[in-house]
């Protein structure tokens, strides 16, 4: 394949990965109206399209017509890129996540993957470390008090809650050897299915349980959605922002989720892995070999985020001094516990 074509087909992966993935974060959001709805035994949105299946179209519409409001005491350069680098860091992650059988390809080209970087975990993690600071300089910027309190909280949070989601990572690293995503995934493909999986054959439970924490709180959700506590700030970092740059912020959140969970599939879950492994024979037909890789990523990055929203209609709010003692106190040790306790099982299998 020519360098003219390689770089052709990369582009349209690009444009089409991030075209679905802007989709899913819509759709994410219906998800979650409807599921709360259910549980608080509503109908939740209904009325636009069949089972309101068109409402994120007319939300997605609503935010680019409404009037864009710019208070007049901002710092404008930092308070129009604060939601270009929330929403920006988001994007890129996608970018590293293999979500199919990198075996499907053409003349070595991959389908299901844009690049594959030998080390995409440490990309994952240096990419959602610059998050915060899209959050951080919104409240600075808007030169509102709320607004300020909002991005110190969500600052002090997320550095926090990073050690330990980071740590909780570092046993999957030591049982696959590799900081390489594929790799991560191939190794737990024995053929035993979910007992061969990270979370179950590798022992990794107490580090599925900090990495699930961690990501609530890193992703501002509930119950440790503190930096934008109605009750308290108003409307927390972007108290001051309207129109689309408003809806930004919360398309990063939803594309966090998304990451998060693509990134527990990828660590703890097999990845694109069949969880029956070899207890059912391999299709011979090459779409079914395409498709059902894809299949079981998407249906477990959909149970994650399931498992987000269900999580929300259950447990109330933290208190501030709540949510920094749990992650240091107690998410912090276990990790490092996790670690250490992982190395002694690797060295005495060795």
């Amino acid at each position: 394949m020519t360098i003219f074509w390689f770089f052709l087909w990369s582009l349209l992966k690009i444009i089409l990965v991030v075209v679905i993935f802007l989709l899913g974060v819509a759709y994410t959001v219906l998800l979650e109206r409807k599921l709360v709805a259910r549980i608080q035994n509503r109908w939740g949105p209904s009325r636009v399209g069949p089972f309101g299946l068109l409402q994120p179209l007319v939300d997605g519409a609503k935010s680019f017509l409404k009037e864009d409001l710019i208070p007049t005491s901002v710092y404008k350069p930092l308070y129009l890129l604060a939601p270009l680098i929330s929403l920006g860091s988001a994007l890129i992650l996608i970018g590293v996540v293999p979500f199919g059988n990198p075996d499907i390809n053409y003349k070595g080209f991959r389908f299901f993957e844009i690049a594959d970087i030998n080390v995409g975990l440490l990309v994952l993690l240096a990419v959602t470390s610059i998050g915060v600071y899209g959050i951080a300089l919104s409240g600075w910027s808007s030169n509102n008090k709320y607004s300020l309190l909002g991005s110190l909280r969500s600052s002090a949070q997320m550095v926090s809650y990073e050690l330990a989601l980071g740590l909780s990572l570092v046993g999957a690293v030591l049982r696959t050897g590799s900081l390489n995503l594929r790799e991560i995934v191939e190794a737990q493909s024995s053929g035993y299915g979910l007992l061969s999986w990270n979370i179950f054959g590798g022992w990794q439970f107490i580090a599925f349980f900090v990495y699930l924490m961690a990501a609530f709180a890193e992703t501002n959700r509930a119950p440790f959605d503190l930096p934008e506590a109605e009750s308290e700030l108003t409307g927390g970092y972007h108290t001051e922002y309207s129109s689309m740059k408003f809806a930004m912020f919360f398309m990063a959140e939803y594309g966090n989720m998304i990451n998060v969970g693509c990134v527990a599939t990828l660590l703890f879950l097999g990845g694109w892995t069949s969880p029956f492994g070899n207890l059912f024979p391999t299709p011979q037909n090459a779409f079914l070999l395409a498709i059902l890789p894809l299949f079981w990523f998407l249906f477990k990055v959909f149970s994650f985020l399931f498992l987000y929203v269900w999580v929300r209609g259950t447990l109330p709010r933290f208190r501030y001094d709540q949510l920094m003692n749990y992650g240091w106190r107690f998410l912090l040790p276990l990790a490092i516990l996790n670690i250490v306790g992982t190395s002694l099982w690797l060295a005495y299998k060795q």
